[in-house]
Protein backbone atom coordinates (compact mmCIF):
# COMPACT_ATOMS: atom_id res chain seq x y z
CA UNK A 1 0.00 0.00 0.00
CA UNK A 2 1.38 3.17 -0.96
CA UNK A 3 1.78 6.37 1.01
CA UNK A 4 -1.03 8.14 0.95
CA UNK A 5 -3.70 11.44 2.26
CA UNK A 6 -6.38 10.28 -0.54
CA UNK A 7 -9.63 9.52 1.16
CA UNK A 8 -9.90 5.96 1.62
CA UNK A 9 -12.84 3.45 2.22
CA UNK A 10 -12.83 -0.05 2.64
CA UNK A 11 -15.18 -2.93 1.31
CA UNK A 12 -17.13 -4.30 4.64
CA UNK A 13 -17.74 -7.64 2.63
CA UNK A 14 -13.57 -8.52 1.17
CA UNK A 15 -11.63 -5.65 3.00
CA UNK A 16 -10.58 -4.26 -0.10
CA UNK A 17 -9.13 -0.65 -0.31
CA UNK A 18 -10.49 1.78 -2.67
CA UNK A 19 -9.49 5.22 -3.57
CA UNK A 20 -12.60 7.16 -2.95
CA UNK A 21 -14.00 9.09 -6.20
CA UNK A 22 -16.75 11.70 -6.78
CA UNK A 23 -20.16 10.36 -7.59
CA UNK A 24 -22.58 11.17 -10.48
CA UNK A 25 -25.99 11.62 -9.54
CA UNK A 26 -27.86 7.60 -8.76
CA UNK A 27 -24.36 6.31 -9.62
CA UNK A 28 -22.94 3.27 -7.71
CA UNK A 29 -19.23 1.90 -6.58
CA UNK A 30 -18.79 -0.92 -6.45
CA UNK A 31 -15.92 -2.85 -5.06
CA UNK A 32 -13.38 -4.47 -7.56
CA UNK A 33 -12.88 -7.46 -6.05
CA UNK A 34 -16.04 -8.81 -4.46
CA UNK A 35 -19.13 -6.24 -6.68
CA UNK A 36 -20.34 -4.91 -3.45
CA UNK A 37 -21.90 -1.77 -3.43
CA UNK A 38 -19.50 0.35 -1.53
CA UNK A 39 -21.62 3.97 -1.57
CA UNK A 40 -24.14 5.32 -3.98
CA UNK A 41 -24.14 8.82 -5.57
CA UNK A 42 -27.60 11.16 -4.22
CA UNK A 43 -29.26 13.37 -6.45
CA UNK A 44 -30.58 15.29 -3.09
CA UNK A 45 -28.29 17.34 -0.93
CA UNK A 46 -28.01 17.28 2.99
CA UNK A 47 -30.95 19.62 3.07
CA UNK A 48 -32.96 17.48 0.96
CA UNK A 49 -32.54 14.59 3.13
CA UNK A 50 -32.91 16.62 6.26
CA UNK A 51 -36.65 17.75 5.22
CA UNK A 52 -37.53 13.80 4.36
CA UNK A 53 -36.61 12.95 7.44
CA UNK A 54 -38.49 15.65 9.39
CA UNK A 55 -41.36 14.86 7.06
CA UNK A 56 -41.47 11.40 7.65
CA UNK A 57 -41.10 11.94 11.52
CA UNK A 58 -44.46 13.71 11.49
CA UNK A 59 -45.57 10.66 9.25
CA UNK A 60 -44.64 8.66 12.05
CA UNK A 61 -45.90 10.75 14.65
CA UNK A 62 -49.16 10.63 12.95
CA UNK A 63 -49.34 6.94 12.45
CA UNK A 64 -48.53 5.99 15.66
CA UNK A 65 -51.01 8.58 17.61
CA UNK A 66 -54.47 8.19 15.07
CA UNK A 67 -56.38 5.01 14.97
CA UNK A 68 -55.70 2.31 12.65
CA UNK A 69 -59.24 1.13 12.03
CA UNK A 70 -62.85 1.35 13.58
CA UNK A 71 -64.07 -2.05 13.93
CA UNK A 72 -68.10 -2.60 15.86
CA UNK A 73 -69.59 -5.57 16.85
CA UNK A 74 -72.74 -5.78 19.59
CA UNK A 75 -73.12 -2.09 20.29
CA UNK A 76 -69.19 -1.76 20.99
CA UNK A 77 -66.58 -0.39 19.37
CA UNK A 78 -62.95 0.14 19.43
CA UNK A 79 -60.47 2.43 17.37
CA UNK A 80 -57.19 1.21 18.38
CA UNK A 81 -53.49 2.81 17.84
CA UNK A 82 -50.14 0.58 17.67
CA UNK A 83 -49.27 1.88 20.87
CA UNK A 84 -52.50 1.16 22.36
CA UNK A 85 -52.44 -2.42 21.43
CA UNK A 86 -49.00 -2.59 23.06
CA UNK A 87 -50.43 -1.06 26.27
CA UNK A 88 -53.45 -3.79 26.33
CA UNK A 89 -51.11 -6.89 25.81
CA UNK A 90 -48.91 -5.25 28.18
CA UNK A 91 -52.23 -5.10 30.64
CA UNK A 92 -52.55 -8.85 30.04
CA UNK A 93 -49.51 -9.86 31.51
CA UNK A 94 -47.50 -10.53 28.21
CA UNK A 95 -44.47 -8.01 28.94
CA UNK A 96 -41.79 -9.79 27.28
CA UNK A 97 -44.08 -9.23 24.14
CA UNK A 98 -45.12 -6.15 24.44
CA UNK A 99 -41.72 -4.59 25.23
CA UNK A 100 -40.17 -6.51 21.86
CA UNK A 101 -43.21 -5.27 19.47
CA UNK A 102 -43.08 -1.84 20.96
CA UNK A 103 -39.01 -1.71 20.75
CA UNK A 104 -38.75 -2.43 16.97
CA UNK A 105 -42.10 -1.27 15.97
CA UNK A 106 -42.33 1.85 17.80
CA UNK A 107 -39.27 3.09 19.98
CA UNK A 108 -35.79 1.90 18.03
CA UNK A 109 -37.45 3.45 14.27
CA UNK A 110 -38.24 6.71 16.41
CA UNK A 111 -34.81 6.89 17.88
CA UNK A 112 -33.53 5.85 14.23
CA UNK A 113 -35.43 9.48 12.50
CA UNK A 114 -34.36 11.69 15.56
CA UNK A 115 -30.64 10.59 15.27
CA UNK A 116 -31.04 10.67 11.47
CA UNK A 117 -32.41 14.33 11.90
CA UNK A 118 -29.89 15.42 13.97
CA UNK A 119 -27.05 14.33 12.47
CA UNK A 120 -28.08 16.25 9.14
CA UNK A 121 -28.77 19.37 10.78
CA UNK A 122 -25.20 19.26 12.23
CA UNK A 123 -23.78 18.34 8.77
CA UNK A 124 -25.54 21.24 7.08
CA UNK A 125 -24.41 23.53 9.78
CA UNK A 126 -21.48 21.69 9.96
CA UNK A 127 -20.89 21.71 12.96
CA UNK A 128 -19.45 18.87 14.52
CA UNK A 129 -20.93 18.62 18.57
CA UNK A 130 -18.90 16.51 20.96
CA UNK A 131 -21.09 13.68 20.66
CA UNK A 132 -21.50 13.52 17.31
CA UNK A 133 -19.26 9.53 17.00
CA UNK A 134 -21.40 8.76 19.15
CA UNK A 135 -24.69 9.41 18.08
CA UNK A 136 -23.37 8.15 14.92
CA UNK A 137 -22.31 4.38 16.08
CA UNK A 138 -25.61 4.53 18.08
CA UNK A 139 -27.62 5.09 14.84
CA UNK A 140 -25.60 2.06 12.87
CA UNK A 141 -27.13 -0.65 15.32
CA UNK A 142 -30.69 1.20 15.12
CA UNK A 143 -31.28 0.82 11.31
CA UNK A 144 -30.77 -2.55 11.29
CA UNK A 145 -33.76 -3.04 13.86
CA UNK A 146 -36.65 -0.58 12.71
CA UNK A 147 -39.38 -2.64 11.87
CA UNK A 148 -41.92 -0.15 10.54
CA UNK A 149 -42.65 -1.56 6.92
CA UNK A 150 -42.79 -4.97 8.83
CA UNK A 151 -45.38 -3.81 10.78
CA UNK A 152 -47.55 -1.99 8.23
CA UNK A 153 -47.62 -5.32 6.27
CA UNK A 154 -49.07 -6.99 9.69
CA UNK A 155 -51.46 -4.26 10.05
CA UNK A 156 -52.88 -5.18 6.71
CA UNK A 157 -53.22 -9.09 7.52
CA UNK A 158 -55.01 -8.53 11.09
CA UNK A 159 -57.78 -6.15 8.90
CA UNK A 160 -58.25 -8.88 6.45
CA UNK A 161 -58.42 -11.47 9.09
CA UNK A 162 -61.59 -9.06 10.76
CA UNK A 163 -62.82 -8.18 7.47
CA UNK A 164 -66.09 -10.07 8.02
CA UNK A 165 -65.79 -10.20 11.89
CA UNK A 166 -67.89 -6.57 12.42
CA UNK A 167 -68.64 -3.68 10.76
CA UNK A 168 -64.83 -1.97 9.89
CA UNK A 169 -63.78 0.99 8.81
CA UNK A 170 -60.30 2.21 7.83
CA UNK A 171 -59.03 5.34 9.65
CA UNK A 172 -56.23 7.80 9.38
CA UNK A 173 -53.73 5.61 10.89
CA UNK A 174 -53.57 3.18 8.30
CA UNK A 175 -53.21 5.76 5.65
CA UNK A 176 -50.54 7.63 7.34
CA UNK A 177 -48.61 4.15 7.63
CA UNK A 178 -48.93 3.73 4.45
CA UNK A 179 -47.08 6.65 2.83
CA UNK A 180 -44.48 6.00 6.25
CA UNK A 181 -43.42 2.97 4.18
CA UNK A 182 -42.68 4.50 0.93
CA UNK A 183 -41.11 7.18 2.33
CA UNK A 184 -38.76 5.07 4.63
CA UNK A 185 -38.11 3.01 1.55
CA UNK A 186 -36.64 5.82 -0.09
CA UNK A 187 -34.87 7.10 3.41
CA UNK A 188 -33.02 3.69 4.21
CA UNK A 189 -30.18 5.14 1.83
CA UNK A 190 -29.43 7.48 5.00
CA UNK A 191 -27.17 4.77 6.96
CA UNK A 192 -24.28 5.91 9.35
CA UNK A 193 -21.70 5.56 6.76
CA UNK A 194 -23.37 8.05 4.24
CA UNK A 195 -23.96 10.57 6.87
CA UNK A 196 -19.88 9.75 7.72
CA UNK A 197 -19.21 10.21 4.30
CA UNK A 198 -20.91 13.28 3.78
CA UNK A 199 -19.13 14.96 7.00
CA UNK A 200 -16.25 14.08 5.38
CA UNK A 201 -16.63 16.20 2.57
CA UNK A 202 -17.78 18.99 4.64
CA UNK A 203 -14.65 18.80 6.11
CA UNK A 204 -15.95 18.36 9.91
CA UNK A 205 -14.39 15.09 10.57
CA UNK A 206 -10.54 13.89 9.88
CA UNK A 207 -10.45 11.65 6.41
CA UNK A 208 -7.68 9.08 5.74
CA UNK A 209 -4.18 9.17 7.56
CA UNK A 210 -1.56 8.91 5.85
CA UNK A 211 -0.28 5.38 5.37
CA UNK A 212 3.00 3.70 4.67
CA UNK A 213 4.16 1.13 1.86
CA UNK A 214 2.81 -2.29 3.13
CA UNK A 215 1.66 -1.34 6.31
CA UNK A 216 -1.15 -3.39 7.80
CA UNK A 217 -4.60 -1.28 7.35
CA UNK A 218 -7.63 -1.45 9.35
CA UNK A 219 -11.30 -0.26 8.55
CA UNK A 220 -13.32 0.83 11.25
CA UNK A 221 -16.75 -0.85 11.33
CA UNK A 222 -18.64 2.26 12.76
CA UNK A 223 -17.34 4.97 10.84
CA UNK A 224 -15.20 3.29 8.26
CA UNK A 225 -12.26 5.39 8.36
CA UNK A 226 -9.11 3.54 7.45
CA UNK A 227 -6.12 3.52 9.50
CA UNK A 228 -2.98 1.86 10.24
CA UNK A 229 -3.53 -1.66 12.28
CA UNK A 230 -2.86 -0.65 16.11
CA UNK A 231 -4.26 1.18 18.27
CA UNK A 232 -7.08 -0.59 20.40
CA UNK A 233 -9.79 2.65 19.37
CA UNK A 234 -10.30 4.63 15.97
CA UNK A 235 -8.92 7.73 15.16
CA UNK A 236 -11.76 9.22 14.72
CA UNK A 237 -14.91 7.93 16.25
CA UNK A 238 -13.11 6.14 19.15
CA UNK A 239 -15.02 2.85 18.71
CA UNK A 240 -13.27 -0.11 19.72
CA UNK A 241 -11.31 -1.88 16.48
CA UNK A 242 -10.80 -4.82 15.45
CA UNK A 243 -8.75 -6.05 12.37
CA UNK A 244 -11.71 -9.21 11.87
CA UNK A 245 -14.90 -9.34 14.40
CA UNK A 246 -13.92 -11.26 17.70
CA UNK A 247 -14.85 -15.31 18.12
CA UNK A 248 -17.13 -14.18 14.84
CA UNK A 249 -18.27 -17.35 14.26
CA UNK A 250 -18.41 -18.65 17.47
CA UNK A 251 -21.10 -16.17 18.50
CA UNK A 252 -23.23 -16.62 15.12
CA UNK A 253 -23.18 -20.18 15.28
CA UNK A 254 -24.42 -20.27 19.25
CA UNK A 255 -27.02 -17.87 18.55
CA UNK A 256 -28.09 -19.96 15.35
CA UNK A 257 -28.05 -22.94 17.72
CA UNK A 258 -29.82 -21.05 20.32
CA UNK A 259 -32.59 -19.88 17.17
CA UNK A 260 -33.21 -23.42 15.96
CA UNK A 261 -34.00 -25.00 19.64
CA UNK A 262 -36.57 -21.82 20.08
CA UNK A 263 -38.00 -22.47 16.39
CA UNK A 264 -39.29 -25.75 17.31
CA UNK A 265 -41.98 -24.41 20.17
CA UNK A 266 -42.40 -21.50 17.81
CA UNK A 267 -44.20 -24.07 15.31
CA UNK A 268 -45.33 -26.63 17.59
CA UNK A 269 -47.18 -24.38 20.40
CA UNK A 270 -50.06 -22.14 19.72
CA UNK A 271 -49.26 -18.37 18.60
CA UNK A 272 -52.40 -16.92 19.69
CA UNK A 273 -55.79 -18.07 21.14
CA UNK A 274 -59.33 -17.26 20.33
CA UNK A 275 -61.72 -16.35 23.13
CA UNK A 276 -65.76 -15.49 22.37
CA UNK A 277 -68.88 -16.28 23.69
CA UNK A 278 -69.79 -18.54 20.92
CA UNK A 279 -66.41 -20.61 20.53
CA UNK A 280 -62.81 -20.94 21.51
CA UNK A 281 -59.69 -22.28 19.82
CA UNK A 282 -55.99 -21.95 19.36
CA UNK A 283 -53.71 -21.20 16.53
CA UNK A 284 -50.18 -21.97 15.21
CA UNK A 285 -48.50 -20.09 12.63
CA UNK A 286 -49.86 -23.12 9.96
CA UNK A 287 -53.30 -22.11 11.42
CA UNK A 288 -53.46 -18.83 10.80
CA UNK A 289 -52.14 -19.16 7.16
CA UNK A 290 -54.81 -21.78 6.73
CA UNK A 291 -57.31 -19.54 8.33
CA UNK A 292 -56.44 -16.90 5.61
CA UNK A 293 -56.36 -18.97 2.82
CA UNK A 294 -59.96 -20.30 3.71
CA UNK A 295 -61.09 -16.23 4.30
CA UNK A 296 -60.42 -15.98 0.03
CA UNK A 297 -57.10 -14.21 1.32
CA UNK A 298 -54.95 -16.38 -0.74
CA UNK A 299 -52.36 -13.70 -1.62
CA UNK A 300 -51.82 -12.84 2.11
CA UNK A 301 -51.74 -16.38 3.03
CA UNK A 302 -48.64 -16.96 1.19
CA UNK A 303 -47.06 -13.88 2.47
CA UNK A 304 -47.67 -14.99 5.85
CA UNK A 305 -46.47 -18.12 4.80
CA UNK A 306 -42.72 -16.79 3.20
CA UNK A 307 -42.66 -14.11 6.51
CA UNK A 308 -43.40 -17.25 8.73
CA UNK A 309 -41.94 -20.49 7.56
CA UNK A 310 -39.50 -20.31 4.51
CA UNK A 311 -38.15 -16.83 5.63
CA UNK A 312 -36.65 -18.08 9.18
CA UNK A 313 -35.99 -21.69 7.47
CA UNK A 314 -34.17 -19.86 4.50
CA UNK A 315 -32.16 -17.24 7.30
CA UNK A 316 -31.02 -20.81 9.40
CA UNK A 317 -29.67 -23.05 6.21
CA UNK A 318 -27.83 -20.33 5.03
CA UNK A 319 -26.32 -18.73 7.92
CA UNK A 320 -25.54 -22.70 8.96
CA UNK A 321 -23.88 -22.34 5.09
CA UNK A 322 -22.21 -19.63 5.93
CA UNK A 323 -20.40 -20.72 8.81
CA UNK A 324 -19.85 -24.15 8.30
CA UNK A 325 -18.88 -24.18 4.58
CA UNK A 326 -16.16 -21.58 4.86
CA UNK A 327 -13.00 -23.13 3.16
CA UNK A 328 -11.54 -20.74 0.19
CA UNK A 329 -12.85 -21.86 -3.24
CA UNK A 330 -11.92 -18.94 -5.07
CA UNK A 331 -13.09 -15.37 -5.82
CA UNK A 332 -16.29 -16.30 -8.09
CA UNK A 333 -17.84 -18.75 -4.94
CA UNK A 334 -17.46 -16.13 -2.41
CA UNK A 335 -19.02 -13.44 -4.16
CA UNK A 336 -22.22 -15.74 -4.46
CA UNK A 337 -21.39 -16.31 -0.53
CA UNK A 338 -21.38 -12.63 0.10
CA UNK A 339 -25.28 -12.42 -2.30
CA UNK A 340 -25.91 -15.08 0.05
CA UNK A 341 -24.91 -12.88 3.49
CA UNK A 342 -26.62 -10.01 2.18
CA UNK A 343 -29.70 -11.83 1.47
CA UNK A 344 -29.74 -12.94 4.97
CA UNK A 345 -29.36 -9.19 6.04
CA UNK A 346 -32.23 -8.26 3.61
CA UNK A 347 -34.76 -10.66 4.70
CA UNK A 348 -33.84 -10.86 8.46
CA UNK A 349 -36.47 -8.67 10.14
CA UNK A 350 -39.34 -10.05 8.00
CA UNK A 351 -40.29 -13.25 10.44
CA UNK A 352 -41.36 -10.94 12.66
CA UNK A 353 -44.80 -10.24 10.87
CA UNK A 354 -46.54 -13.10 12.88
CA UNK A 355 -45.61 -11.29 16.26
CA UNK A 356 -47.19 -7.79 15.02
CA UNK A 357 -50.29 -9.53 14.36
CA UNK A 358 -50.78 -11.16 17.24
CA UNK A 359 -50.51 -8.09 18.75
CA UNK A 360 -52.84 -6.00 16.51
CA UNK A 361 -55.69 -9.03 16.71
CA UNK A 362 -54.84 -8.51 20.20
CA UNK A 363 -56.21 -5.18 20.30
CA UNK A 364 -59.17 -5.24 17.34
CA UNK A 365 -60.78 -8.52 19.25
CA UNK A 366 -60.73 -6.67 22.50
CA UNK A 367 -64.57 -6.26 23.10
CA UNK A 368 -65.27 -7.56 26.71
CA UNK A 369 -67.64 -10.42 27.32
CA UNK A 370 -67.92 -11.08 23.81
CA UNK A 371 -64.69 -11.55 22.35
CA UNK A 372 -61.41 -11.82 23.26
CA UNK A 373 -57.75 -12.64 21.25
CA UNK A 374 -54.71 -13.85 24.00
CA UNK A 375 -51.23 -14.04 23.01
CA UNK A 376 -50.25 -18.05 22.94
CA UNK A 377 -46.71 -19.16 24.29
CA UNK A 378 -45.47 -19.43 20.53
CA UNK A 379 -45.37 -15.86 20.16
CA UNK A 380 -42.94 -15.06 22.28
CA UNK A 381 -40.49 -17.61 21.24
CA UNK A 382 -40.89 -16.85 17.78
CA UNK A 383 -39.80 -13.44 18.54
CA UNK A 384 -36.81 -14.52 20.13
CA UNK A 385 -36.02 -16.63 17.01
CA UNK A 386 -35.90 -13.63 14.88
CA UNK A 387 -34.11 -11.78 17.20
CA UNK A 388 -31.52 -14.51 17.60
CA UNK A 389 -30.90 -14.88 13.69
CA UNK A 390 -30.45 -11.55 13.17
CA UNK A 391 -27.71 -11.52 15.57
CA UNK A 392 -26.23 -14.61 14.11
CA UNK A 393 -25.77 -12.41 11.23
CA UNK A 394 -24.94 -9.26 12.72
CA UNK A 395 -22.16 -11.33 14.26
CA UNK A 396 -20.99 -13.22 11.05
CA UNK A 397 -18.10 -11.52 9.52
CA UNK A 398 -17.46 -11.76 5.49
CA UNK A 399 -14.17 -10.55 5.50
CA UNK A 400 -13.25 -13.86 7.03
CA UNK A 401 -13.40 -16.09 4.48
CA UNK A 402 -11.58 -14.01 2.25
CA UNK A 403 -8.42 -13.30 4.17
CA UNK A 404 -7.84 -16.88 3.08
CA UNK A 405 -7.23 -16.20 -0.34
CA UNK A 406 -3.68 -16.38 -1.63
CA UNK A 407 -3.42 -13.31 -3.27
CA UNK A 408 -1.97 -11.86 -0.31
CA UNK A 409 -1.72 -8.04 0.55
CA UNK A 410 -4.22 -5.81 -1.27
CA UNK A 411 -3.37 -2.69 -2.62
CA UNK A 412 -5.29 0.31 -3.05
CA UNK A 413 -7.81 0.24 -5.69
CA UNK A 414 -10.26 2.49 -7.89
CA UNK A 415 -13.75 1.97 -7.62
CA UNK A 416 -15.51 0.37 -10.17
CA UNK A 417 -18.52 2.84 -11.20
Amino acid sequence: MSTTQTPLIACTHCDTVHRRVAMQEAAQARCVRCETVLYRGSRWQVGHWQAVVLAVLILFLIANGFPIVSLSLAGQTVQPTFPDALLLIWQQGYWELSVLAGLVGFWLPLFQLLFQLWALRCIAARRRPNDFALGLRVLRHLQHWSMTSVLFLGIVVAIVKFSGFGDLHLKVGIYAFLLLCFLLTALSRIDHMRLWLWAEDAGMVMTTPTLQSNQEHCACESCGLVQALGPSHCLRCHATLHKRRPNARARSLAFLATAIVLYIPANVLPMMELRSLVMAGEHTIIGGVIQLWELGSWDLALIVFVASVVVPITKILALSVLNLQSRWRGDRIQQQRNRLYDMVELIGQWSMLDVFVVVLMAALANFPGVSQIIPGPAAISFGLVVVLTMLAAESYDPRSAWDQSKRGQVTVSTVSL
